[in-house]
């Protein structure tokens, strides 16, 4: 959209409208010792041309390598529909929908992304999304100790597979409002959490048990198991989900004998770009039973007096903006411009699109562990099934090995070895349909150069 600065009659035209004899009087109110007549270390102003030409020289410094980087967020292919639509006028800068006689293409959008984001979770609600994947488990938490009513320890078990940063964010969000993150240990051979590891905690008040499906490891988790035992404890069960892996893997509401209870996750595979790692937006969903529990706002479909099918937004008094102390949740705003772009997708790839995307993620990243394990000095971590990530080990220190694939134009993954000490030099390895034979043999060929040059150092 271009920009159209306002010409000196334009100016004083507006001063003259409102009595003020110059621009400068509109502030006279400000003391002239606060004043900043410069900004020092401001460059020069520059012309658009030379802007274009420092923002391309600058984006050539990141290059284009070859990324096998996961560990939550996703390159994908978005079909050049998504942004170019999402990026008009009247969508990239409608923001919160309260006045719905004027806002009526931004709720049904949101409308109609509650309805495919609950399809794919198999959940019955959802909200408008959240503020990306971490929060969601965080908020999800909260949700749970307001939705179970009979529990009063406001303890979450928590498996050490779930995402370690998603495990920081609901602690530093909800362990000072009386909540307990308990950690559950995974089985080292499997890198999955066994229901036996869950027997210690067998009777005790428990008041939500965390799922991640599939783990951070990448590994796909007994489901239906951990859902029945948390449930025979009279817990609820959160599922953390992978979204594109919905489109293969059996939804989180029909985990187990009863499903899921409250599902969340990250949105950002659902076309939004990588972004340098953000804005992203995280989703939620639930029973019907806990919708007045859920945090963030809803978008329900009615009829007006004339019959005439409308949009508003529903159950607003636990939002901030309306019951402020007193809300469910301070979670108000919801990441409009990322699920518009997620609906758009969605609507683009349909079920079929999805799947070929989730089946194809799949299909990579076996050719890529399997390449991978066929250079020396690499083996597979766990052994079991997984959906598009997985940890192989190394024979040396995983920092100078993603080193080395750098300056050949490889990101080779995700070093364990901060979150994982245990496993020794882990690499997180991930492909999605981005990838190529020919891209998998390119890193198998970096990877067995950079090990040879760092057993040369």
């Amino acid at each position: 959209m271009p920009f159209i600065p306002h010409t000196e009659d334009d100016i004083r035209e507006m001063l003259a409208a409102i009595g003020a004899p110059s621009i400068e009087a509109l502030f006279d109110e400000i003391p002239q010792e606060l004043r900043t007549q410069a900004l020092a270390g401001v460059p020069p102003g520059l012309s658009e041309l030379e802007i274009g030409r420092l923002m391309t020289e600058r984006a050539k410094q990141d290059g284009r390598p070859l990324s096998f980087l996961g560990a939550g967020a996703y390159e994908h292919h978005i079909p050049s529909a998504v942004w170019a639509i999402v990026t008009r006028g009247e969508i990239y800068s409608a923001y919160t929908p309260y006045q719905a006689e004027a806002s009526q293409g931004t709720l049904q959008a949101i409308y109609e992304y509650q309805t495919m984001i609950a399809s794919l979770t198999g959940m019955q609600v959802s909200n408008a999304t959240l503020y990306d994947g971490g929060s969601a488990l965080a908020e999800a938490a909260l949700m749970a100790v307001r939705a179970h009513r009979k529990s009063s320890s406001q303890r979450i078990l928590v498996p050490t597979t779930v995402h370690p940063h998603y495990r920081k964010v609901a602690v530093a969000t909800a362990g000072n409002q009386g909540l307990v993150f308990d950690t559950v240990p995974y089985v080292r051979e499997s890198g999955c959490l066994a229901p036996a590891a869950l027997a210690k905690h067998a009777g005790e008040d428990i008041t939500a048990l965390v799922i991640q499906q599939p783990n951070f490891f990448g590994m796909l988790e007994d489901v239906d198991a951990l859902t029945d035992w948390a449930h025979a404890q009279g817990a609820l069960v959160i599922a953390v989900v992978n979204p594109t892996s919905l489109a293969l893997l059996k939804p989180p509401g029909e985990w187990g004998a009863k499903g899921a209870d409250i599902v969340v996750g990250e949105g950002q595979p659902l076309g939004v770009p990588l972004s340098s790692g953000g804005p992203y937006f995280g989703f939620m969903t639930t029973r019907m039973e806990h919708v007045r529990q859920m945090p963030g706002r809803i978008v329900g479909r009615t009829v007006d007096l004339d019959g005439r099918e409308g949009f508003a937004l529903t159950l607003q008094a636990r939002e901030q903006h309306i019951r402020r102390g007193k809300a469910t949740s301070n979670i108000c705003t919801n990441q409009g411009l990322l699920m518009t772009a997620a609906t758009i997708y969605m609507s683009i790839m349909g079920p079929e699109g999805l799947e070929r995307v989730a089946a194809l993620c799949a299909q990579r990243t076996r050719e890529l562990v399997t390449a991978l394990t066929r250079v020396k000095g690499v083996r597979r971590c766990f052994e079991g099934p997984y959906f598009h990530e997985a940890v192989v080990l190394l024979d040396r220190p995983v920092t100078g090995v993603l080193r080395e694939l750098a300056s050949r134009g490889v990101l080779g993954g995700f070093d364990l070895t901060e979150h994982y000490p245990e496993l020794g030099a882990a690499l997180l390895v991930c492909a999605t349909e981005t990838k190529t034979a020919a891209d998998v043999d390119a890193y198998a060929t970096a990877l067995s150069e950079a090990l040879r040059a760092v057993r040369a150092a």
